[in-house]
């Protein structure tokens, strides 16, 4: 009889959280192997909440699945409230991070995590104080929203005088500004579990400190250090997270920092598979099968053109058997700070681990939302401009691939350079520096994408209508 009922037992029903406009991490094909069916929930911005409650009410929803963007976070707080017996992965915990760097720096603050030494003013007279008596050169960022957007928001300061133009001169609330650390390099850790599952080395140009690759930083996937991935473990294990990217400055003085974390980040669609299944173990009680993803598998895959690694799906490990086949497995070595191991040995000490189940809130907004309890209008000492034209940018990863096809073949309904051109500028060219390139620097769209004056103003004009519709949250 217990047999029967055990083999009878449901499984939650799951669902896909979307948001109009909003890059999807997720789809159905990332949960290959489910059983069931799982519904899609679509959030459609302002004053959508009592709609989207009701919508996964009626679906019966147990698990609500995905990323939500820092411009919806708050109110996707108030959703799970009223959601109590619906888990959302990552949960509103988890996500804590996504939205702004302030959140970022409180969690790491909360356990004991390094990063550069940082401070944050609401109270800009307090601010302007700091920065007169302060040593630089400093690093100043926008804190709301998870990406540098290339580095855009990023700003190295030398003197009070640069600094004090730049806060004059930006909407930057609240003033968020770390000690400038000198980097070698920043290595991006993905997680799945609290086990790594890929890891790449992101190095500055000659003479230049930002890493981003859209600012001439170069990558590589080799001898990230083990030292460097039990920092991002134990990052992904205090987030409770279920999959996880950290950031991590390596110093010239030999230490490692956490500049970034959060569960939305660019990932090429075998991880979002890996995620998918493990999600699936996680959700079935162990009856499907958890992914077998073995440590540093990264550094063989690296080796694959990237054009390659994004069309890529379903990738599997065959966990070790003894043969000749995995003789080269078994004899490949790391050194470390214990002295040198083979990889065969470290993967074990890196499991995939369940993640927590928790019925309570670690970060309630009533203490943490200081965005919306210290806004910038209700500071009467701050003086603040209206912004520049890089102030108005969004987080490439609010614009889903479909929304922005639609906005380049029809610039916002004002007719576009149509669907033929649309995708080629897509293929050859990127959503991103397109995106960077509509927002700081329009006519370069006829050298890189050979369109004409008529074409770039109908596609500036349909750009801020697309963006404003992207902020009605």
């Amino acid at each position: 009889m217990g047999k029967n009922k055990s083999k009878k037992q449901k499984l939650p029903k799951l669902g896909f959280l979307y948001l109009d406009y909003v890059l999807r991490f997720f789809d159905h094909s990332n949960f290959r192997g489910w059983p069931d069916k799982i519904e899609t929930v679509t959030y459609h911005w302002k004053n959508d909440k009592e709609r989207f409650i009701k919508e996964v009410k009626r679906k019966k929803i147990d698990v609500l699945i995905g990323n939500i963007p820092a411009t919806a976070y708050e109110t996707f707080r108030e959703i799970a409230r009223e959601l109590p017996h619906v888990r959302f992965i990552p949960s509103l915990d988890t996500q804590f991070a996504n939205k702004s760097k302030e959140n970022v720096t409180r969690f790491c603050w909360k356990y004991d995590i390094p990063v550069p030494k940082t401070y944050i003013f609401y109270d800009r007279k307090k601010g302007y104080e700091f920065l007169e008596t302060t040593q630089y050169p400093k690093i100043i960022k926008k804190s709301y929203g998870p990406s540098n957007y290339g580095g855009y928001f990023v700003h190295k300061v030398d003197s009070k005088e640069e600094a004090r133009k730049l806060f004059d001169t930006k909407k930057y609330h609240p003033m968020y500004l770390q000690d400038f650390v000198p980097m070698e390099a920043d290595v991006r850790v993905m997680l799945i579990g609290h086990k790594p599952v890929c890891a790449f080395w992101r190095r500055p140009p000659e003479g230049e400190w930002l890493t981003n690759t859209s600012q001439g930083g170069s990558m590589d996937y080799q001898n990230v250090p083990k030292e460097l991935l039990d920092l991002a473990v134990k990052v992904s294990k205090a987030a409770n997270a279920e999959y996880w990217a950290c950031d991590i400055a390596v110093g010239k003085d030999g230490k490692y920092r956490i500049l970034e974390c959060a569960t939305a980040f660019a990932a090429f669609p075998y991880i979002r598979d890996w995620i998918g299944q493990y999600l699936m173990w996680k959700l079935s009680n162990g009856k499907l099968k958890k992914p077998n993803i073995p440590l540093y598998n990264w550094e063989e895959l690296g080796k694959i053109d990237s054009s390659l690694l994004r069309t890529m799906r379903y990738i599997t490990f065959g966990r070790y058997t003894p043969s000749f086949d995995g003789e080269y497995f078994m004899k490949k070595k790391k050194a470390t700070v214990e002295g040198v191991k083979e990889v065969f040995d470290l993967d074990s000490e890196y499991p995939m681990l369940n993640t927590e189940d928790r019925n309570y809130e670690e970060w309630p907004s009533e203490k943490w939302n200081y965005q919306d309890r210290f806004k910038l209008k209700s500071v009467k000492t701050m003086e603040v401009q209206e912004p520049e034209g890089d102030e108005s940018a969004i987080n490439t990863e609010d614009v889903s691939d479909e929304a922005f096809f639609e906005y380049l073949s029809t610039a916002a309904k004002g007719k576009g350079v149509g669907k033929k051109k649309a995708k080629r500028m897509l293929d050859t060219i990127g959503k991103e520096e397109l995106i960077q390139t509509l927002e700081n620097n329009p006519d370069k769209l006829k050298q890189i994408a050979g369109i004409k004056n008529k074409a770039v103003k109908k596609l500036h004009k349909g750009w801020q209508k697309f963006k404003q519709i992207l902020r009605l949250s």
